[in-house]
């Protein structure tokens, strides 16, 4: 596979070969709910679980909670789990989530402003086949 010069400079290690670990990454925070989590936790305050699920609107307890574990484990979410009664547990990122939420953001920006034609576009596109 012929890969551009530029593409070469940046992704040295062939981004695209299907062994590279960027893709597991790429999964785990370009997922809808992974997505939705980083952005949530954006915003520089903690979260708690039911705040995380309200925001995140239609998640389900189970994805919440794998998507929570998985970002956990790849150091880009913290929990602060505190030992009360009733247990009080809080989300929020580390430097590395917060690095990446940074440049997430204006991803989002472009998405929610082109949201409304993309889908339109979508639909006419749809109806001519």
């Amino acid at each position: 596979m012929k890969v551009s010069q530029t593409l070469r400079d940046y992704f040295p290690d062939a981004v695209y070969a299907s062994g590279c670990p960027s893709r597991v990454v790429l999964d785990h925070v370009a997922s809808k709910w992974g997505t939705l989590v980083i952005l949530a936790l954006s915003e520089g305050e903690p979260l708690r679980w039911s705040e995380l699920r309200r925001r995140a609107e239609g998640v389900s307890e189970k994805m919440l909670a794998q998507t929570l574990r998985m970002l956990e484990a790849d150091g880009l979410v913290h929990r602060d789990a505190r030992a009360v009664v009733p247990p009080h547990v809080e989300y929020s990122l580390t430097d590395r989530g917060t690095e990446l939420a940074a440049r997430m953001v204006p991803l989002m920006v472009w998405i929610v402003e082109n949201a409304p034609a993309i889908l339109a576009d979508a639909e006419a596109a749809a109806l001519t086949r």
